[in-house]
C-alpha cells in the first residue's frame, strides 16, 4: 500500500501506470468554451432569431444555457468553472501520488506551494497586475480561486486519510452553510441569501481589499472560497476512485455514475433551504455541479479510456494539456480579437448581409477558436507542456 497519508490509495506500479486521456480531454472541454466556444453559441442564437418557431426556440434555449443565471439557479454556463475545479482535484491525485513515490512528502509539499504561488501570481497579472493603483488590483479571481483550491485540496490530500478528507469536505460545506444561515448580517439579519443581502457579499463589500468585480460583491470572494475547496475535494475523491486497482474500469464507471446520481438530487434538495447559487458558491451548488461533474467524467472515461474511442476528443486533449497557458494567453492577446483582424469590419458586415445577422460574429469566434486549437496542437505535438 502507498502511504501518502494513513491508509490511502493502492499504488499503481510504474511499469503499468498510464495516463487517463479523458482527464486532459475534460479539462480541455471546460476551457474550450472560454476560448471562443461560448461566443460562437451566442452568435448562433442571434442567427436563429426569426427563423421560425422551432429553430428560434432551439437557438434561444441553447443561447440561454451559455448565460449565467441572474442569481439563483443552474445552467450549463454555471457548470464550466466548477467542472475545471473538479478536474483540478482529479489531477491532484494523479500528479502528487507518483511525486511522493519518487521524491517524498517534502518535495510534494514544496511543489504544491510553488504551483499555487505561480497560479496566484498569474491571476494577479491576468487582471492587470500592478498596472493600476493598489485599490484597483483584483486580489481574487478565476486563477486565484484555482490556486487556493489547488493549494488547500492538495495539502489535505497529502496529510489526511480518505476518511479524513470526507470529514474535511463535510465540514467545509456544513460550516459554510452554518455561517451563511445563522450569522446575522448587520442591518439585514441571518438566514438571507438574496443578492447583496447575505454574509458572503457583506464580507466582500466591507473587507475584501482591492477591486471588487461586481462593485459590491465578487463571485470569487473570500468566504465562498471555502465551499469551492469542497468542489476540488470532490475531484480528489473521483481521482482516488479512478486510480485504485481494487475496481475494474467498468466498476469505476458505475461508481462515478452512482455518486453523481446521488449528489445532483441531494444538491437540489438542499437548495430548497440553501439555494443553488453560483455567485456565492452555495453548498447546494457544490453538490449539483459536483454531481454533474461525476456523471460527465463517467461518460468520458467510459468512451475514451475504457472503450477506446479517442479520436473525436483530440482537440480537447490538446487544449487540456496546456489549459492554463491558453487561458492566460487569451487574456493577453484574445484569439477572438486576432480573428477579427481577418474577418471583422466590412467583411463581417458582408457575411451578415449574405447569410443572416450574426454570421460575421460567428465566423470571428470560430476562427479565433481555430487559432487557439492550432496553437494547442502545435504545443502538444512538440511535447511543449507549460504546466503550472
Amino acid at each position: 500500500m502507498l502511504q501518502i497519508a494513513p491508509k490511502h490509495f493502492v499504488e499503481t506500479p510504474l511499469a503499468t501506470r498510464t495516463r487517463v486521456a479523458s482527464l486532459d480531454a475534460l479539462r480541455g472541454f471546460s476551457i474550450f468554451w472560454i476560448l471562443g466556444g461560448d461566443g460562437a453559441i451566442w452568435a448562433l442564437d442571434q442567427m436563429s432569431a426569426g427563423k421560425g418557431p422551432i429553430v428560434s426556440s432551439i437557438g434561444h434555449f441553447i443561447g440561454t444555457q451559455f448565460a449565467h443565471v441572474a442569481w439563483e439557479g443552474f445552467r450549463f454556463y454555471d457548470f464550466i468553472f466548477p467542472l475545471f475545479i473538479f478536474v483540478t482535484g482529479v489531477s491532484i491525485v494523479f500528479s502528487l501520488t507518483p511525486l511522493v513515490e519518487r521524491e517524498g512528502m517534502s518535495s510534494a509539499h514544496l511543489r504544491v506551494l510553488r504551483r499555487a504561488l505561480l497560479l496566484y501570481g498569474l491571476g494577479l497579472i491576468y487582471y492587470g497586475g500592478v498596472s493600476e493603483h493598489w485599490h484597483d488590483i483584483r486580489f481574487v479571481g478565476i486563477l486565484q480561486r484555482i490556486a487556493l483550491c489547488y493549494l488547500f485540496a492538495s495539502l489535505l490530500f497529502l496529510n489526511l486519510s480518505l476518511r479524513g478528507l470526507m470529514v474535511a469536505f463535510a465540514l467545509l460545506l456544513l460550516g459554510y452553510w452554518a455561517l451563511m444561515t445563522f450569522v446575522p448580517v448587520p442591518g439585514i439579519g441571518a438566514g438571507f441569501f438574496s443578492l447583496d443581502a447575505n454574509l458572503a457579499n457583506w464580507l466582500d463589500a466591507n473587507y475584501l481589499p482591492g477591486r471588487i468585480w461586481d462593485r459590491t460583491r465578487d463571485p470569487e470572494g473570500m468566504l465562498s472560497t471555502l465551499p469551492a475547496i469542497g468542489s476540488c475535494l470532490l475531484g480528489v475523491f473521483a481521482g482516488s476512485l479512478l486510480k485504485t486497482e481494487r475496481l475494474t474500469p467498468q466498476h469505476k464507471v458505475l461508481w462515478l455514475i452512482g455518486i453523481g446520481a446521488i449528489l445532483v438530487p441531494a444538491g437540489y434538495l438542499w437548495g430548497l433551504q440553501f439555494p443553488v447559487i453560483k455567485a456565492i458558491w452555495t453548498s447546494s451548488f457544490v453538490l449539483v455541479a459536483g454531481g454533474y461533474s461525476f456523471l460527465l467524467l463517467a461518460l468520458w472515461y467510459q468512451v475514451i479510456d475504457v472503450s477506446g474511442y479517442r479520436r473525436w476528443s483530440t482537440i480537447f486533449v490538446w487544449i487540456g494539456a496546456n489549459a492554463i497557458t491558453l487561458y492566460f494567453l487569451n487574456s493577453l492577446m484574445s484569439f477572438e480579437r486576432l480573428a477579427v483582424r481577418f474577418v471583422g469590419g466590412d467583411v463581417g458586415l458582408l457575411l451578415d448581409r449574405l447569410v443572416t445577422p450574426g454570421t460575421g460574429r460567428f465566423v470571428a469566434h470560430v476562427l479565433g477558436l481555430a487559432f487557439a486549437i492550432a496553437l494547442a496542437g502545435f504545443l502538444y505535438r512538440r511535447k511543449i507542456f507549460l504546466r503550472v
